[in-house]
């Protein structure tokens, strides 16, 4: 398996406006995708913050998640926010022969997943922890966002943050 570094690093938050808040408008992320509440079955919003080419960091919104405070470089004290980190392959091709080499080393993974803008697998290290491969099917990374492209944007019910942000869009679409 050859990576490019990672696709991206899924986080948990309990509040997704404020997500939306923090991570774009004061970390200068672009929301670059969001999808949840979809016909594929995830129930929880799932978003999207570019953090450099071809690299993004995501965040569920699970209800009820407990809020983690922890300083940067410090011993963690209780439970710790993680979900997954996601490793960037560059083709579909890769994406198959990765899924193929986990499966002779015996390891459990899912069928390749459709999520409209990237395609990804499912698997665990041997400690346990979460992994996914993805390549980009529609890479939104590296450009304005296009918040018409409803493969990127699928969030029906989308926090207040970035309805704010599609509505100045089709505004200045329907001006220009």
């Amino acid at each position: 398996m050859k990576t490019r570094g990672i696709n991206h690093l899924a986080m948990v938050t309990n509040d997704m406006e404020k997500t939306v808040r923090f991570y774009r408008d004061v970390m200068g992320f672009p929301l670059v995708g969001a999808i949840g509440g979809n016909p594929n079955g995830l129930r929880a919003r799932h978003y999207f913050f570019e953090t450099g080419p071809n690299s993004t960091i995501a965040f569920f919104e699970w209800a009820g998640a407990e809020d983690f405070h922890k300083p940067a470089g410090l011993e963690a004290a209780g439970q710790v926010q993680f979900d997954h980190v996601s490793f960037d392959v560059e083709t579909e091709e890769e994406l198959l022969e990765l899924q193929a080499q986990l499966e002779a080393a015996g390891q459990e993974v899912t069928t390749v997943v459709d999520h409209k803008f990237i395609h990804s697998i499912y698997f665990h290290d041997f400690s346990g922890i979460a992994l996914e491969a993805s390549v980009w099917i529609h890479n939104p990374t590296g450009k304005a966002p296009d918040y018409s492209n409803v493969n990127v944007f699928a969030d029906p019910n989308p926090v207040p943050a970035l309805q704010e942000e599609m509505d100045k869009a089709r505004l200045v679409e329907s001006n220009g």
